[in-house]
């Protein structure tokens, strides 16, 4: 007789997997013989991360509005080398393997490459023609209102806008604050940590918001019909642009294939960077977004890097969030940054956004609600967790298409703009 019931898992594994792995892990650390580089740092990263990805995604609170996992793993991973509950060697694996050895920007540059490439190419265009400038329409009038109460309160203008409001609208944690404090860093001549202890509260709290803001939204989208299309964002929808791409089966040959296409075009943004004063992150973007739209890499070779994109994602996020908080993340600069200000500038980041792509959405032609939704709130979140967060607390999950857009889209046109207007307000 067969049993359907599913058995409990951490970091994927079994509880029979898990256990010893982790007494391994533990004794290794105890006797000082983790390995130094990819070797001791991925099993101590995943199995930490499944830990506290399992924790912050049932905790109460915590994931419906605060992002669970993620946010969970970055403090406690941040907490754990704060009151010195890991060892200092354990910890300089991880960093070393963080930084020095470059695993970020092999997660980055594998997200990059394979989320655009991996899009429905009609989706891409139609975002760039008629869904991006209401995201401009957010990011625009969020940065300005954000940056002039900043100025107003004494936090600074570029301050606000660069460390707060960029940082929220920004994607999320792996594809916004965290490339973006490499970008702040490079520019500023300034360790990322500093910067990220700044961001990482911003982005969370601005997710808990962006949930909260979104089950409003639809209440007034209730209150006032005709400001709703109850689901619809646009009043003259096209269908395509709710297709999403389906993916062949994978073939294991597949994934290496990605893998170098993903690499290269992180080294092509790199060659740019040369020539061209922008960040290579942007570079690369920009590289990838023509080759999608004009149609220079193989439907094939495309699929190849969604797959590696999909593989890196699932299996290596939460041991990478483990590294972002054991490696970029100061605990005690986290709880210095807080402040009433601090608090107000996240609140009129996110009602910036909402404004913002409410105007520009209605003199587009999408109805007010909507647009805020998912123009707005979903550049707002965290991604991933944070648009199904927003979507159900907006009870639209049909919107999801377009959720996808300004997590993947608009993240990487915050980090284009970072790079530029970096150059002309630093």
């Amino acid at each position: 007789m067969s049993t359907t019931e599913e058995k409990f898992k951490l970091a994927g594994l079994e509880m029979k997997y898990f256990i010893p792995i982790s007494i391994i892990l533990i004794i290794a650390v105890f006797l000082g013989k983790l390995p130094s580089g990819m070797l001791g740092a991925f099993p101590i990263m995943i199995i930490i991360g499944g830990l506290l990805d399992y924790i912050g995604n049932k905790t109460p609170i915590i994931k419906d509005y605060l992002g669970g996992g993620p946010i969970v793993i970055i403090f406690v991973s941040a907490a754990l080398v704060y009151f010195n509950l890991i060892p200092a060697k354990e910890v300089k694996i991880i960093k070393d393997f963080m930084t020095t050895q470059s695993f970020l920007d092999f997660y980055i540059a594998a997200l990059i490459v394979g989320s655009i490439l991996g899009m429905n190419r009609k989706l891409l265009i139609k975002a760039a023609v008629g869904y991006l400038p209401v995201i401009v329409g957010g990011v625009v009038v969020s940065l300005l209102l954000t940056g002039i109460i900043g100025y107003i309160s004494g936090y600074g203008f570029v301050n606000a806008v660069f460390y707060i409001a960029i940082p929220i609208m920004g994607g999320g944690m792996g594809a916004g604050a965290v490339p973006l404090s490499q970008i702040f860093g490079q520019a500023l001549q300034k360790d990322p940590t500093q910067l990220l202890a700044v961001m990482v509260p911003a982005v969370a709290l601005g997710n808990a918001l962006a949930i909260v803001s979104a089950g409003i939204l639809d209440k007034i989208g209730k209150r006032f019909p005709s400001l709703s299309g109850n689901g619809k964002l646009l009043k003259t929808q096209d269908s395509d642009m709710s297709k999403e791409k389906e993916h062949t089966p994978l073939k294991y040959e597949e994934l290496g294939k990605g893998l170098l296409l993903a690499t290269s075009f992180f080294i092509l943004g790199n060659v740019l960077s040369k020539f061209i004063p922008i960040h290579a992150y942007a570079l690369m973007i920009i590289s990838v977004a023509i080759a999608k739209i004009f149609g220079v890499v193989d439907e094939y070779y495309e699929e190849c890097c969604a797959k590696w994109f999909n593989f890196i994602m699932k299996n290596f996020t939460s041991g990478l969030l483990v590294g972002i908080g054991v490696a970029y993340t100061s605990l005690r600069e986290v709880i210095e940054a807080f402040s009433p200000i601090y608090l107000l500038l996240v609140a009129t980041t996110v009602i910036g956004a909402i404004i913002g792509t409410a105007i520009v959405g209605h003199l587009i032609g999408f109805y007010v609600i909507e647009g805020s939704i998912t123009a707005g709130l979903c550049m707002a979140n965290m991604g991933g967790t944070g648009d199904v967060a927003v979507m159900s607390a907006s009870h639209r999950m049909e919107l999801m298409p377009f959720s996808q857009i300004s997590s993947r889209i608009g993240g990487a046109f915050m980090l284009l703009l970072t790079s530029v207007l970096i150059n002309f307000l630093l």
